[in-house]
């Protein structure tokens, strides 16, 4: 048991994972408070927000709110726009964990006199001579790592992640033998603290539509869209293409105005290799390279055997099977075994 003395700041979402993550840590012997954020005016804020308050009013801890919104704005939602604008694929949840939760909310963790921060993700952190390492969650199919990739020791020195060694029917088995509103709440879905949205519907806010043609990897025109930033490499769904096999976004040219297309067994889908800048290493220093390890080029994707090496503008990873729509603008993860060692931002990828 832990000292009732060691504060603990837990960032509640008004979800089962972090509900869960209270009462664990209670469980332990910590002194909990709880935080909700308002990061988004659009969301259902207000249904999470009454969540969180029901959890901790069961818990007996106290839930103070904070409204981030013009800072989430400012660092994550305009990095994202950006992103698009320039026709990368960004990666908000990414950077709203390292800009939001562990930025602003570490800074609340300090006013409210916390040790350390404990989150709903599934992941693990691992202490060795004073040195952190971000693992893998001990769940397989709801491992979050990737989206911590650019966590350093000065955020996992402080981070907690009391879910991260139990699998989800466990987590809500604990939620429920604990009588929590939340233990049947679905899983949040779409963009962080945004929630579900048609992405062409919420980036014509911002960015005007530009109508250009829909071309095929030949060179042939066949249908019209209306701005190369709404789409992605390897999007399947909403190209308003018919007529047989579906297509594929290949490629998008913001100088052209032009998207490409392809069907599934385009080789334009298809890397070897890929270019990548922006490096971070969770240890703060660099391995040894070349290296042998595992990465992933998007969430949700199985550990991809590859060599990565130094180049001069950041990495060269080179796959050892193809990978598939390799979007610029994400993260390549990088892992030894459940270990996440570093991440970088994909900039192109080398066809097969």
């Amino acid at each position: 048991m832990k000292s009732e003395s060691q504060k603990i700041l837990v960032a509640m979402s008004g979800g089962v994972d972090s509900s869960v993550a209270a009462a664990l840590l209670l469980e332990q012997g910590y002194s909990v408070v709880g935080v909700f954020m308002k990061n988004w005016s659009g969301c259902d804020w207000e249904t999470d927000k009454r969540d969180a308050q029901r959890v901790a009013a069961n818990l007996g801890i106290d839930l103070h709110v904070y409204d981030f919104e013009k800072e989430y704005r400012a660092r994550v939602y305009e990095y994202m726009i950006a992103e698009y604008t320039a026709g990368r694929t960004p990666n908000p949840d990414v950077m709203c964990n390292r800009e939001v939760k562990f930025d602003l909310l570490l800074h609340v963790a300090d006013e409210l006199k916390c040790e350390k921060m404990a989150t709903g993700h599934y992941a693990r952190v691992e202490e060795v001579d004073g040195r952190f390492s971000l693992l893998k969650g001990v769940d397989t199919k709801k491992d979050q790592s990737y989206f911590l990739c650019r966590l350093g020791q000065k955020e996992l020195s402080r981070a907690l992640f009391p879910v991260g060694e139990l699998i989800k029917p466990e987590v809500r088995k604990i939620a429920a033998d604990h009588r929590l509103t939340t233990a049947e709440k679905k899983d949040s879905q779409g963009l962080c603290f945004v929630g579900t949205v048609d992405m062409a519907t919420f980036l014509k806010e911002r960015i005007q539509p530009k109508k250009g043609n829909i071309v095929t990897t030949s060179g042939k025109v066949i249908g019209t869209h209306e701005g190369v930033a709404y789409y992605t490499i390897g999007q399947r769904h909403g190209l308003g293409v018919g007529g047989g096999e579906p297509w594929y976004v290949v490629d998008r040219s913001i100088d052209s105005n032009e998207l490409v297309v392809g069907h599934e067994d385009d080789p334009a889908l298809v890397a070897g290799e890929l270019q990548a800048m922006d490096v971070h290493w969770v240890t703060g220093k660099a391995p040894e390279l070349p290296m042998s390890c595992t990465a992933k080029i998007r969430y949700r994707q199985d550990d991809q055997v590859c060599n990565i090496q130094e180049t001069e503008n950041g990495l060269q990873v080179v796959f050892e099977a193809p990978q598939r729509a390799i979007a610029p603008g994400q993260f390549v993860v990088f892992y030894q075994n459940d270990v996440l060692i570093g991440s970088a931002v994909i900039c192109y990828s080398v066809s097969v």
